[in-house]
C-alpha cells in the first residue's frame, strides 16, 4: 500500500484525496491530508456566524469541462433532478425566488442567474460593459463616442502586450479601460496595471473582449446562446450549493474520511525533509509539538513560496531567492447584516424582498478602498438567517498582511466599511445591525516581482519525481475552482497509472482552448 500524503483541504487536496480513495482506492492507498486551519475548503470555505453565512470571495460552478461539470453533480444534484444533464443549462427554468424545490435533501445546488455589475459614479453599469441603451445614457453621448472611437484606435493599432495595462487597451479601448479596468486593477494588485504581467489577462480575461461581448450580444437576441458557446465570463447561469461552495467541500471531506481517508486540522507543514530525489517526509507544527509523517508520495497544495522555503538540503540559492520573492495579495472581508439597502432594482429581475439582482457588484469608484460588494442573499437566500426582512452582504478588500487595513482591529475595520457604504449611498447611517470580519492570507498569487522567472521554480520542483504541485496557491496560477480541481484530477491519475510525469498537471488552464483567440 502506497502511503499519500496532501497539504492542504482546499478544493484541490480534498479532489486528490477522494480521487484516489473513490471505487475502493483504500485497497491500495493510506491517504492522510494536512490541514493547516480548523476549516475545510481553503478560500472556497463557508463561514457561519449568528445564522448567516459568508462565501470567502464568491464562487460561481460553471466549467467547460464536462467532467468537473459530471464530478459537482454526482455529489449534489441540481434541484434534486437526475445528476447530471447534457442539456445546456440556460434551458433549465431558474427557481422561483430563488428557493429550492421543497422535496429535495440539503446536499443540493441551486440554479442560479448571473447578475454581476460595476457601479461607478452611483450608476450601474453591465459587467461586462455592453454597448446597450443604459450604458449609452449613464456614459453619456460624448464619453461613450469618445470610446468607441479609442477602440477602433486600438483594433487598427495593436500594442505590443508587454503588460497587462496593454493586453486591457488592445481588448477594450483606453477610454473603456481608464474607466472600468484601471482603478479596479490597482485596488486588487496594489500594482499599477502596467507593473503587471499580461499573463494575468490571459489567465482571467481569456476570451473577453469587445469583439466577445458583440458575439455574445448577437447570439442572445438570435435565441443562440448557451453556456457553452459563451466566454466564462458571460455565462448566463451556474450552480450554487444550498448552504455555500463550503458545504460541497465539507461532503467530500466527510467521504474522504468515511472511504478511509485521514483528516487532520491544525497541523501546518514547517519543513519538507528530502534525499536530493524525492520527498521522504514533511513535519507539522500539530497541537501536541511537532511531527513527522513520512509518505511514498506527496501532494501539495500550499503556497510555493512556503514550499520552497520548507524544503531541507535546498542548495540553489536562486531558487530560493526566486520562490521567496513570490507576490500575493492578502483578502478581507467585512460581513455585513443590514435592514435594506439603498440601491433600487430597475431591472426586470424578480428577488426576494425586491433587492437588486446582483451576485457582486464590482466598485470602480478610486475614492473608496471596497473593491467588491457581495449580496449573500442573491447567492442562496439560505446565505441569510432572514432573507425576506434584511440583506446579508460581504465587503471585499484587497490588501497585504501586515499593512494598516490588515492590522486594523475588527472594529476599526467595521466602522471603516461601514462609512465607505454610506459615503457611496448603499446604505445609510445605522442600516448596519450585525457585523463580521474575515481576513484570508495569500488568497491570490501575483503575477510581477520574481513571477517572471517562476518557470525556473517549477523545473526545480518537478525534480523530485514523488511531489505533485496542485492548485491555486501549489501552482502560484490565479486559477478558478474547477482549474484547481483539474490539477488535482490529473494528479491523482499520473499516480494510479505508476507515472511520475507532470505535463498534464501544469497545462492545465494554460492550453489554446483556454485563452483568446488573437485573431478575432
Amino acid at each position: 500500500m502506497k502511503k499519500i500524503v496532501i497539504i492542504g483541504a482546499g478544493p484541490a487536496g480534498l479532489t486528490a484525496a477522494y480521487e484516489l480513495l473513490k471505487n475502493g482506492g483504500a485497497e491500495e492507498y493510506s491517504v492522510t491530508v494536512l490541514e493547516e486551519s480548523d476549516r475545510i475548503g481553503g478560500i472556497s470555505q463557508t463561514v457561519r456566524y449568528h445564522g448567516n453565512r459568508m462565501d470567502i470571495g464568491g464562487h460561481r460552478f460553471f466549467s467547460k469541462d464536462d467532467s468537473i461539470m459530471r464530478w459537482w453533480s454526482e455529489l449534489m444534484p441540481v434541484q434534486g433532478k437526475p445528476a447530471y444533464d447534457d442539456k445546456v443549462l440556460h434551458r433549465r427554468k431558474p427557481l422561483e425566488k430563488g428557493g429550492p424545490d421543497p422535496e429535495t435533501e440539503d446536499n443540493v445546488m441551486l440554479l442560479r442567474e448571473r447578475v454581476s455589475r460595476i457601479y461607478y459614479d452611483r450608476k450601474f453599469f453591465d459587467y461586462p460593459v455592453t454597448m446597450n441603451a443604459d450604458t449609452i445614457k449613464n456614459m453619456g453621448l460624448f464619453t461613450t463616442l469618445k470610446a468607441g472611437m479609442s477602440y477602433l484606435s486600438c483594433c487598427l493599432f495593436k500594442r505590443p502586450e508587454t503588460n497587462l495595462e496593454s493586453f486591457y487597451i488592445n481588448r477594450f479601448g483606453k477610454v473603456l479601460y481608464s474607466m472600468f479596468f484601471e482603478g479596479y486593477t490597482e485596488k486588487l494588485w496594489g500594482r499599477h496595471p502596467r507593473e503587471i504581467s499580461a499573463d494575468w489577462g490571459a489567465q482571467r480575461v481569456k476570451g473577453l473582449s469587445i469583439t466577445a461581448i458583440i458575439k455574445d450580444m448577437v447570439t442572445k437576441l438570435l435565441g443562440i446562446k448557451t453556456n457553452e458557446n459563451a466566454e466564462t465570463s458571460l455565462i448566463e447561469q451556474f450552480w450554487y450549493p444550498k448552504y455555500g461552495p463550503g458545504q460541497l467541500w465539507e461532503l467530500v471531506a466527510s467521504r474522504v474520511t468515511q472511504a478511509g481517508g485521514e483528516l487532520r486540522q491544525g497541523c501546518a507543514v514547517k519543513r519538507i525533509k528530502t534525499d536530493g530525489r524525492k520527498i521522504t517526509s514533511v513535519v507539522c507544527a500539530a497541537p501536541n509539538g511537532e511531527e513527522e509523517i513520512k509518505g511514498d508520495i506527496f501532494i501539495s497544495s500550499m503556497p510555493i513560496k512556503d514550499l520552497v522555503g520548507g524544503l531541507e538540503g535546498v542548495r540553489c540559492e536562486k531558487i530560493k531567492r526566486i520562490a521567496s520573492g513570490l507576490p500575493y495579495r492578502d483578502f478581507v472581508t467585512v460581513g455585513l447584516l443590514v435592514d435594506r439597502l439603498e440601491l433600487v432594482n430597475k431591472t426586470d429581475k424578480k428577488t426576494l424582498g425586491g433587492i437588486v439582482p446582483d451576485c457582486w457588484i464590482y466598485v470602480q469608484d478610486k475614492g473608496v478602498k471596497l473593491g467588491r460588494i457581495q449580496i449573500f442573499n442573491n447567492w442562496s437566500p439560505y446565505m441569510a438567517a432572514d432573507p425576506e426582512n434584511s440583506v446579508w452582504i460581504g465587503l471585499e478588500y484587497f490588501c497585504d498582511e501586515g499593512d494598516d487595513f490588515w492590522c486594523m482591529t475588527d472594529e476599526e475595520c467595521i466602522e471603516f466599511a461601514k462609512r465607505e457604504l454610506v459615503k457611496m449611498g448603499v446604505i445609510r447611517k445605522g442600516a448596519v445591525k450585525d457585523a463580521h470580519r474575515e481576513r484570508v492570507k495569500k488568497a491570490y498569487p501575483a503575477y510581477f516581482d520574481t513571477y517572471k522567472h517562476f518557470d525556473k521554480v517549477v523545473s526545480y520542483l518537478n525534480r523530485f519525481e514523488n511531489l505533485f504541485c496542485v492548485g491555486r496557491n501549489g501552482q502560484h496560477r490565479y486559477n478558478n475552482m474547477d482549474h484547481s480541481m483539474l490539477t488535482a484530477i490529473n494528479a491523482a491519475n499520473a499516480i494510479k497509472s505508476g507515472s511520475f510525469d507532470k505535463t498534464n498537471v501544469w497545462n492545465v488552464n494554460t492550453e489554446k482552448e483556454y485563452h483568446e483567440q488573437r485573431k478575432s
